[in-house]
């Protein structure tokens, strides 16, 4: 624990103060797991957790990644770089080695935004951190991923990423657990995009039905940066909620944040994301792609605020029903503070074209076959931006999941 006590007692205090959006959860049905696991490389892991951790791109032989970092439930497993100028460590040890860290720990997300927050401070264990350093641009991601393997898991996790001045960072995330796992999971990720720095951060999620989702995410961008996320939802939970709040502090500086939403089964999801243009000339985009199926209900925000002249934001939220029983929401919100902003929002929802369906079966595919390749080229659609490598990685796992369906 290396709370101070000013941020403990303000995380109990705020133990019992629900979350904003999405729905509320008893956090004592669930708890932490501390089981010892320690692996000097991913490939020490036994042959079951390798097929659980591969099944979300995990690439355990590291030939194309910089670095790499496990927790299962919540103990860190293994972090490692082999990258010179980029740093992957577990929280600890970064809090240990790294003492300008802590002036940016729990900096840009309260920890007492509400109960979530909270019990991911006090229960603090595990968490990465990824540093790339001044002036270094890589071209492969970085690699992370967060298992819970025990019934009733509580795991949480802080993770902090730091692109310094002029550098350039990739990171993929996958998350998910085993097949008789259910649990809570809260991870706190804090950004930090430096002077003309890039960040882009790619977040693949897959769990089971008996799981809960509630990380919460704070991004600062400094003059000139540019963050780009993508939350990939291609197996959803029982319930997720997320809602992460981008701040472009320095002039010049952009976001562009693409939700991926694969909806099924009788899921609940209130996914969103919130930017907020604070400096001169600053730019931002919201985009969201949601398929709805069987009975799930699938709401979709997206806030954009402008606080000064000559800056810039869209919101874009594109579903599509498959099922007559799901449901998609969206809900954009403009907010102008200044007399010389651009806003601007669009959003359709709506079923599946027949003329379609009917096109690609005279071509010689069954219904099934084509709604799927719809659904697929319209979530592969909504990558962009991304360098080639990440890119490929998602596409593969969009198709192996609608496949699979």
């Amino acid at each position: 624990m290396v709370l101070t006590d000013e941020l403990k007692r303000r995380a109990e205090k705020a133990l019992d103060k629900p979350p904003r959006y999405g729905l509320d959860l008893e956090i004592s049905k669930f708890t932490p797991d501390y089981t010892g696991l320690e692996a000097e490389s991913l490939r020490d892991l036994s042959e079951r957790l390798i097929n659980i951790v591969k099944s979300i791109g995990l690439d355990t032989g590291e030939k194309s990644v910089l670095g790499s970092y496990l927790q299962v439930d919540q103990r860190v497993a293994y972090s490692r770089s082999h990258e010179e100028g980029v740093k992957v460590l577990s929280l600890k040890e970064a809090l240990k080695s790294l003492d300008w860290l802590r002036g940016l720990y729990w900096k840009a997300v309260p920890v007492d935004l509400d109960k979530f927050t909270a019990v991911a401070a006090l229960y603090e264990e595990g968490g990465y951190v990824v540093v790339a350093e001044k002036g270094v641009k890589t071209e492969m991601p970085v690699q992370t991923c967060l298992l819970m393997k025990s019934p009733r898991s509580l795991q949480t996790t802080h993770n902090i990423v730091v692109a310094e001045e002029g550098s350039t960072l990739h990171v993929i995330t996958g998350c998910t657990q085993a097949p008789e796992s259910f649990g809570l999971h809260t991870g706190i990720s804090e950004f930090y995009v430096g002077k003309n720095a890039t960040v882009t951060f790619t977040m693949i999620h897959s769990w089971s039905r008996g799981s809960h989702i509630r990380p919460r995410t704070g991004v600062i961008v400094e003059e000139g940066g540019r963050f780009i996320s993508n939350y990939v939802v291609l197996k959803p939970a029982n319930t997720i909620q997320a809602y992460p709040v981008v701040r472009l502090i320095g002039k010049e500086s952009s976001a562009l944040t693409t939700s991926i939403l694969l909806a099924s089964g009788s899921s609940k999801m209130d996914i969103g994301s919130c930017i907020r243009l604070e400096a001169p000339q600053t730019s931002g985009e919201a985009v969201s792609k949601v398929v709805g199926g069987d009975s799930s209900e699938t709401v979709v925000r997206s806030r954009i605020v402008g606080f000064m002249d000559g800056v810039r934001g869209h919101t874009e939220c594109n579903g599509i029903l498959v099922s007559e029983k799901a449901v998609i929401s969206a809900i954009p919100e403009l907010v102008a503070k200044a007399k010389d902003v651009e806003l601007t929002h669009e959003a359709a929802i709506g079923r599946i074209s027949e003329e379609e369906v009917f096109y690609l079966q005279a071509r010689g595919f069954t219904e099934e076959e084509a709604v799927s390749m719809i659904v697929r080229g319209f979530l592969e659609s909504g990558i962009v931006g991304l360098p080639k490598a990440v890119e490929e990685y998602l596409k593969k796992a969009i198709r192996e999941t609608i496949t699979a369906l």
